[in-house]
């Protein structure tokens, strides 16, 4: 059974900064991000809504404005199409049914269209401070690499980190993998040398196995 938050504290050390990396003022501003970001990377995410929110950055502008006008200003985040529906839909669904205002409660939020489970995590953990763990690619590849958890999709690993993690470092601790993810703990080739939680790292030990008996 490794030690979780012996693991946690050693990404801590490392990441001291780990934070939500996209630039939003508002939690409807989050949310939207967070739409745009899927498949897509937060570096491009803040460039295209660095511009979009000094124009429109409220459910109402949105909803005023139609899907082909939604996607000039979100075409470079790929998926345009797609993601300016569901961002009509769901600015119309915000302010109409909720008074302009992002719910703040995991059941409403999943119901918005565009919003799924990591979504509904990212936008509670950051803009309302509601513990959650956000799966996403990284934290879904690096929490199954190191061995914290063992599961197939994101959903199963979202529970299993719930069940492993102390509740009060859930929100934290997705940064602290995300961050992981992104600088060491790389999807095609992971620095593994670099690492530094390498001895908790059960990919690392398969690895060196693996080399050993080659």
């Amino acid at each position: 059974m490794k030690d979780v938050n012996e693991i946690l504290d050693k990404l801590e050390e490392l990441y001291p900064d780990a934070k939500c990396e996209l630039d939003y003022t508002t939690p409807f501003e989050l949310l939207i991000a967070t739409i745009l970001s899927a498949q897509c990377t937060d570096i491009r995410v803040n460039i295209v809504t660095g511009k979009m929110f000094k124009k429109y950055n409220t459910p109402y502008d949105f909803n005023k404005l139609s899907v082909d006008e939604i996607i000039k200003e979100i075409k470079t985040c790929g998926l345009y199409k797609s993601k300016a529906e569901k961002i009509k839909l769901t600015s119309k669904i915000i302010c109409e049914e909720y008074d302009g205002q992002v719910p703040n409660t995991f059941e409403e939020l999943v119901k918005l269209p565009g919003v799924g489970r990591k979504t509904a995590g990212v936008v509670l953990s950051n803009a309302f401070n509601v513990p959650a763990i956000a799966v996403d690619t990284h934290v879904f590849r690096v929490a199954n690499r190191i061995g914290i958890v063992h599961t197939t999709t994101p959903e199963k690993t979202e529970f299993a980190l719930m069940n492993t993690i102390p509740k009060q470092r859930w929100s934290h601790s997705h940064h602290l993998l995300i961050f992981h993810g992104r600088r060491i703990c790389k999807a095609r080739k992971p620095e593994c040398g670099d690492c530094h939680i390498k001895s908790y790292c059960d990919y690392y030990k398969e690895g060196n196995d693996n080399l050993e008996k080659k």
